[in-house]
Formats: structure tokens, sequence, C-alpha cells
């Protein structure tokens, strides 16, 4: 189906196994199975910089989920940021100000893990809590293809970056994530 570096897809409906239930859940219900690839991998390559040095990919291929939450007078508020691997999310400045928060930070791996449902280093936007804005960097949507998690280890998915924009809660942000340096 997609092919980079040498990660190979095939469609996530030929292959619904390698997907977290939430994530399948909402393939199913945007009608996207056919339109998405998913690829098996070994478990202990799930982490980006293993993913990326394993199928010799480039960094601006991979697109990371982070977790970050803040509170504003008692009121917790968690989003998800999808930015490239080339890039880090603009905590401080960009989400905080677009959770309305007074600081805004990284889940802890426990709590991002118990509040998804899904595996460390498999987190992806697809299938996360409803409630939850999902904010995804400008340059993912036009990244072209795209490697993200499946909410499990095993498996990676490969997507046009724009799909990301259909996911309920998406927006799209200019300046979301910075280059790393």
């Amino acid at each position: 189906m997609f092919t980079l570096g040498t990660l190979t897809s095939v469609s996530a409906a030929a292959r619904p196994e390698l997907l977290a239930p939430a994530t399948l859940a909402m393939l199913i219900s945007l009608d996207l199975l056919d339109e998405v690839g998913v690829a098996e991998i070994d478990g202990a390559l799930s982490d980006t910089a293993a993913t990326r040095s394993e199928f010799g990919l480039a960094s601006e291929s991979l697109a990371n989920c982070v977790i970050v939450g803040g509170r504003r007078e008692g009121v917790e508020k968690i989003a998800a940021c999808v930015v490239l691997a080339s890039t880090r999310a603009d905590v401080n400045n960009t989400v905080k100000r677009l959770l309305d928060v007074r600081k805004a930070s990284f889940l802890p791996m426990e709590q991002a893990v118990e509040l998804t449902g899904m595996e460390y280093g498999g987190i992806t936007p697809i299938g996360l809590p409803d409630a939850w804005p999902v904010l995804v960097d400008s340059r993912v949507i036009e990244a072209g293809v795209v490697i993200i998690g499946s909410g499990v280890r095993p498996s990676k998915i490969l997507l046009p970056g724009a799909l990301l924009a259909r996911i309920p809660g998406a927006q799209v942000v200019e300046g979301l994530a910075r280059e790393v340096e």
C-alpha cells in the first residue's frame, strides 16, 4: 500500500488485528480502513529513533503523538499534539495558549497510557477520547505519507498526513512545533 524507507504497509482492512481497538473503531467509523496502511514491526523498534534507524527513514516522515495537559481554575485540560519527528511541540507557548492553561506539560507515561488505553511508544491520535482536542502541526498535513503509532507497539500506521485533519477534534495549527536544533 505505502512504502517509506524499507517499511511497507498493507491496507489496515487486511490486518485489523495490528491496531488498538479504539484505533480500529475510529478508522471504521471514519470509513478510512482502505486509505490507511499498517505495517507489523518488532515492538522493541516502536520508539521513533529505533523505527527511523531500522527502516532508513527521514525524521520528516515520522509523526509523534504526545499527550499534554494543564490546569486552569482546578479544571484539567488534555490534548494530543501531533508533530513531525524533526520538530518538538511548543508546549510552553502555543499549546499552553491553545489549551488556555497556566502551564502545560507532557503527561507522565503511566497517565498517558491509562487515559488513552494505548501502549507507550504506540500512542496515536486515531482513537483518543472524543473530548480531547487533537492539535496537528501544519507540517504533518503537508508532509505527504507519514508514519504514526497504531495504539500498540508491534505495528505502525502509514497514511497521508492530510487524513489526520479528518479525525474528530482535529485542529490544524500553524507553528504548533519548532524545528529541532
